[in-house]
């Protein structure tokens, strides 16, 4: 957008510049993305970055926010739509290997490829607690199950969690591996076979 004002340089879209920050730091993971390319990818000089998110730390904790609004949130919506924990993970998994797979962005899941071997210990921090707050909200669900019966008495709810999240990390790493939707759709449905009834 325009300023009304000639000679004015074009204002600056933050909301875009989210977006590619998001790209760059989902293709490369958090360690590897430098300043450089962020203002490359961007088209922005340093200061101006910094004036605008304070530093590369700050900046990702926005485009973290933002991709799970855009494309991560989508087990936590799952989880609390479906009517039992069986069929929001049967969902989660069948829409992971769409989102995982989807050729218009980066494959897998940011939050999962962010974070390897990043030396931010904050960084490492805030993203761990993202993934433990979905195997939570499974167990949640998994216990609610077992409370309803819909589970059997002797579940083990904190194995079978993290279970489901293992499937949901593993299908991240296998898509960035280059496997298929298709590939990650056989992989959905052998994870369900496992589960108790």
């Amino acid at each position: 957008m325009v300023t009304g004002q000639r000679g004015r340089p074009r204002s600056f879209d933050r909301d875009a510049a989210l977006d590619k920050a998001m790209f760059a730091f989902w293709e490369n993971g958090y360690e590897a993305t430098s300043i450089s390319d962020l203002t490359g990818a961007l088209g922005i000089s340093a200061p101006s970055l910094y004036a605008a998110f304070g530093d590369k730390r700050k900046l990702f904790g926005e485009v973290v926010a933002v991709y799970g609004g855009r494309y991560g949130d989508f087990a936590s919506v799952a989880l609390a739509e479906e009517p039992t924990t069986r069929a929001a993970l049967e969902r989660i998994l069948h829409e992971a290997a769409e989102v995982y797979t989807d050729p218009a962005h980066p494959p897998g899941c940011m939050v999962i490829s962010a974070a390897v071997n990043t030396t931010s210990q904050e960084v490492a921090q805030a993203l761990r607690e993202r993934r433990a707050a979905i195997i939570e909200l499974f167990e949640r669900r998994i216990r609610a199950d077992v409370a309803a019966g819909v589970l059997p008495a002797d579940t083990d709810t904190t194995a079978l969690a993290r279970y489901a999240g293992a499937v949901l990390q593993g299908m991240s790493q296998q898509s960035r591996d280059g496997a298929t939707r298709e590939e990650l759709e056989a992989v959905a449905e052998l994870a369900m076979r496992a589960w108790p009834h």
